[in-house]
């Protein structure tokens, strides 16, 4: 099978800069499609220029963006990008297409291959779960792709019923749960840093980086030693326009304070190195669809403390591979962070579980391999 991906992100091997959620989602997916013997295609629209490079096996064309008139540019850089796909479609016999959700990138775009939208979770999704107004322009953007989609899979059931339920939909949305490579996220032979507690990801409103500071000063005045570490890029706050660490800096007590560190950015390839030292992970987020944070540190063998919102059950078993608990409930929060943090052989355990469940549960050859039936029958329907 030939498929091939739309995106406007992708890990190019030879440029440092970082990519999200969706970039390197078909990255590890494309490379175990390679693996399972297909053949990969990733179009990466909105580049600087025209080109084409191999990152392995994987073939990727990278479409340039048209500067026009103001009020043209979007349909334009879309018929582009639609003429291009088609053209390779025609000449390179590819079988099927997937987008993501998010602005709806091929909306009022018709190609002549089955069409898959991967929900990781559109911005109509992000703005319901975070109670924020949204653009008009993303909305008809998103629902035009969505309802025109031969086929829609969700990453969680959870986005896919939100998503159903948003956009008023009558057709059926398959849920294939994102997945980790077990033998690249493994435990690591490197001591625990007592007290360390973990957090990784954007610092953002939404992924609850503003309520850990007052779980924190709650941490601190139970465990004085403990030591907070946030691993991510420094976000403005969507609210109060100010970036979020020095929103977040301010609600810390003067003891929380000085027991916290903030490394903006770490290359993919060593966060590994950050999570095998942690004694307990934090991921306190309030929008997620189905986040690659937890699977790394679960199946890093790390017990967490997560919130327990939508998404959570369906990767997360509360006080067993760690805890689920809601982030504005500050003092529960703290006192599971150190319930861990002093009982160690509690934390290996639930982290032991973690990883069983991820191996048992989320690896990413079985989810690829669900990915690969369900391409299967949309061809097949189609």
């Amino acid at each position: 099978m030939h498929i091939g991906y739309i995106t406007p992100e992708y890990p190019h091997p030879g440029k440092p800069n970082p990519v999200g959620g969706i970039g390197t989602f078909i990255k590890n997916v494309a490379s175990q499609l390679v693996l399972l013997g297909h053949r990969i295609t990733v179009f990466q629209y909105g580049q600087p220029k025209y080109s084409e490079y191999y990152d392995g096996e994987i073939w990727v064309i990278e479409i340039p963006k048209k500067n026009t008139l103001p009020l043209l540019t979007g349909y334009f850089n879309r018929k582009q990008i639609e003429q291009t796909i088609n053209k390779f479609v025609k000449q390179e016999n590819i079988d099927i297409l997937e987008a993501p959700d998010w602005t709806g990138p091929t909306a009022f775009m018709h190609f002549n291959v089955p069409l898959v939208i991967r929900l990781h979770g559109s911005d109509t999704f992000f703005c319901h779960l975070e109670k924020r107004p949204q653009k008009f322009k993303n909305r008809l953007l998103e629902k035009n792709a969505i309802r025109k989609a031969d086929a829609l899979v969700g990453v969680s059931r959870f986005v896919a019923d939100k998503t159903k339920s948003l956009f008023k939909l009558e057709k059926e949305i398959e849920v294939v749960h994102n997945g980790i490579n077990t033998k690249v996220f493994k435990p690591l032979d490197i001591p625990v840093d007592e007290g360390n507690i973990l957090y990784f990801g954007a610092l953002i409103r939404k992924k609850g980086v503003l309520e850990l500071a007052h779980i924190f000063n709650e941490v601190i005045k139970l465990k004085p030693d403990a030591h907070l570490t946030l691993i991510g890029k420094n976000v403005p706050d969507i609210l109060e326009g100010r970036p979020t660490l020095e929103l977040f800096v301010q609600k810390l007590s003067p003891k929380a304070k000085a027991q916290v560190k903030h490394i903006p950015h770490v290359p993919y390839h060593m966060i590994k190195e950050h999570i095998a030292k942690a004694n307990v992970v934090v991921l306190p987020s309030f929008a997620e669809a189905f986040p690659m944070t937890w699977l790394e540190a679960m199946a890093m063998e790390k017990a967490l403390v997560t919130s327990d919102i939508g998404w959570a059950p369906e990767l997360m078993i509360d006080g067993e591979t760690g805890y689920m608990v809601n982030p504005k409930n500050h003092n529960l929060y703290a006192q599971r962070i150190v319930e861990l943090l002093s009982d160690k052989l509690l934390a290996i355990k639930m982290g032991k579980q973690a990883r069983e469940r991820i191996i048992n549960n989320f690896e990413i050859t079985d989810k690829t391999k669900e990915t690969v039936r369900f391409y299967e029958r949309i061809i097949h329907q189609k």
